[in-house]
């Protein structure tokens, strides 16, 4: 057969395509390298060149305080390279940090602050940065709000979702906008653990919706539930593969870090840490309770950053596909106390809360504290 000049040029321009996206002949295409720390992909322009990730991306070093003098930071959500916003549980307070400087933004209405484990929990930055979504213990219930934010100001909440169970333990309470741009929320039990197992209840649950609350379209059961069978997620991160990874507390034994995935069911209450019963799926990483009691996690150079709060430590786990490895114990050793979150930064440091004043710690002088860790 002969081509037409045409022909041949539309060809060639077919071929040159498959070979930049670096197709290998069976229709799929090379991934590229994990080096960029962050838990949203789309946030990478493609063409910024991704700098050479650290050695040892398991190897932490504390650099220095970002703030101090603030109560139960829970919540954080990154502004730039050097402020995030930060809730602080207890006080119902948003506060600006970075610079040195602390500044409080908004106190959030009808939050309880004196509920147990519940509180002002959550926060995530709307793309765009014009808002914020919180999750919260109102005297009710547990609730995701969206507020205007301006840059200096937070404005009045608007109910995105309401009715989720509370309770002095077990509310959940953490916030991930995936790239997706679908908004994640976990939710606890709140006690109650046969919850969990039902799918149309939003207890023990990881939930999937749009920006303004709605029920995410191809979600597995119709409603906001993406994932259930879970006792207390208080930890949520993508992965810049798009995966989402979740820690868990467990009860009396074992405390867990899971991938989630579509409509799983991760056994709560009939097991609990490593499974083999059919139609249940296990944690990929796991400890015992008294070393970990996990919190916040982040995922950043193919490594899980887990917070522990009983363990007193940043658990580095490994992380290959959907694999992970063996954890390693992390400043343990630094006096830290009772540790509540691991956040990637922008400038490509961990961002470290502490929880000591949380009714459960001892706290120091000057906690609780934000400190900046070097990675490598």
């Amino acid at each position: 057969m002969t081509l037409t000049r045409r022909e041949l040029l539309v060809a060639l321009a077919v071929a040159g395509a498959g070979l930049a996206t670096g197709c290998r002949g069976d229709g799929s295409t090379d991934p590229a390298p994990t080096t960029v720390p962050t838990t949203d992909p789309s946030s990478v322009p493609p063409t910024t060149p991704a700098p050479r990730g650290p050695d040892d991306p398991t190897r932490l070093r504390i650099d220095g305080v970002v703030a101090d003098g603030l109560t139960v930071p829970w919540g954080l959500a990154f502004l730039d390279a050097g402020q995030a916003l930060v809730t602080e549980r207890d006080t119902a307070r948003v506060v600006k940090v970075g610079g040195g400087n602390a500044t409080t933004i908004g106190e959030v209405p009808d939050v309880d602050t004196d509920s147990g484990e519940g509180g002002l929990l959550g926060i995530v930055l709307v793309p765009g940065g014009d808002a914020v979504i919180v999750y919260l213990t109102s005297p009710d219930d547990n609730r995701i709000v969206r507020m205007s934010y301006d840059g200096r100001r937070l404005g009045r909440p608007q109910v995105l979702l309401d009715g989720i169970p509370r309770a002095f333990n077990h509310n959940g309470g953490r916030l991930v906008i995936g790239p997706d741009r679908m908004l994640y929320a976990s939710t606890g039990d709140a006690g109650e653990r046969d919850r969990a197992q039902d799918v149309d209840s939003p207890s023990g649950k990881v939930l999937r919706m749009t920006l303004d609350g709605r029920a995410a379209e191809d979600n597995p059961f119709g409603n906001r539930v993406w994932s259930y069978g879970h006792r207390n997620v208080e930890g949520l991160a993508f992965d810049a593969q798009g995966r989402l990874w979740a820690a868990e507390f467990g009860d009396q034994t074992t405390d867990e870090l899971n991938l989630v995935e579509r409509g799983g069911n991760y056994g709560w209450p009939q097991t609990e840490g490593p499974t083999d019963e059919r139609g249940l799926v296990g944690p990929k990483a796991w400890w015992s309770t008294d070393d970990a009691s996990p919190a916040g996690v982040g995922v950043a150079y193919g490594t899980a950053y887990v917070a522990a709060l009983r363990g007193q430590c940043v658990w580095a786990v490994p992380l290959s596909g959907a694999d992970a490895g063996r954890p390693r114990r992390r400043l343990g050793d630094a006096g830290l106390g009772r540790v509540r979150n691991a956040v990637p930064a922008p400038d490509g440091s961990l961002w470290v809360t502490t929880s000591n004043t949380d009714g459960r710690g001892e706290p120091g002088a000057d906690d609780d504290r934000i400190l900046r860790v070097v990675v490598g």
